[in-house]
């Protein structure tokens, strides 16, 4: 990590850590996840701003609306704007505010934005990844348990003969989402990233169905 890095790492890991809240899939080590596959990321794309890029991954859930709040998909706009402004009341350079401001607001799913720089497709997969892969599970349930959500359609966990259904079951999830980012994502490596990573959902959840009781055992 190079010297302005290293200066402003402490320094946006603390405006990041005062801001989060009680969700546990949102926390400081989210964060931490998130700069490190943007990390990874940037060994293919020596040309991006990494500054833009670690304050981005560290301010991206200032402002951080529940999935189910009406106005989750404006939450990443409120970010960028905050960011802004912290940002600028600690001396952060100017001309990278901007660049920052946009990979915020667009690395949010629900947001539909699209990234036009380097730095906001680094950023944006980066975050997608960590809803991948094992952590990525875990995430997964503690968001739908934190939503009332039950684990999975008692009777037809494969949707075989419904509609998918997130918000009721978590397991439609990774067919309704997760399982469509690797396709989604900006750069070469991010993709190979969440393929490997959708790889291990995708075995977890035939395992999960394989165990799933859909009738009363037989005496």
């Amino acid at each position: 990590m190079d010297t302005q890095l290293s200066n402003w790492h402490p320094r946006l890991t603390a405006l990041a850590g005062g801001a989060v809240g009680e969700d546990g899939a949102h926390d400081l080590n989210h964060l931490h996840r998130v700069w490190r596959n943007a990390a990874i990321l940037l060994e293919e794309h020596r040309g991006a701003d990494a500054l833009i890029v670690l304050a981005a991954c560290y301010l991206h859930d200032l402002v951080n609306l529940p999935k189910n709040h009406p106005q989750r998909h404006l939450a990443s706009r409120q970010a960028a704007r905050l960011a802004q402004t912290r940002l600028s009341a600690l001396g952060f350079p100017v001309d990278k505010l901007a660049g920052v401001a946009h990979a915020i607001e667009t690395h949010s799913f629900s947001a539909a934005l699209t990234p036009e720089t380097i730095e906001a497709k680094i950023v944006q997969d980066a975050d997608r990844i960590d809803a991948l892969g094992a952590v990525g599970l875990a995430r997964m349930f503690y968001t739908a348990g934190r939503m009332g959500c039950a684990l999975a359609h008692a009777d037809d966990p494969m949707a075989l003969h419904r509609e998918l259904d997130d918000r009721a079951f978590s397991l439609d999830h990774i067919e309704t989402k997760l399982a469509t980012l690797p396709g989604k994502m900006q750069t070469g490596a991010g993709r190979r990233l969440a393929q490997a990573r959708l790889a291990l959902l995708t075995a977890f959840r035939d395992d999960f169905i394989n165990e799933w009781a859909t009738s009363p055992a037989t005496p």
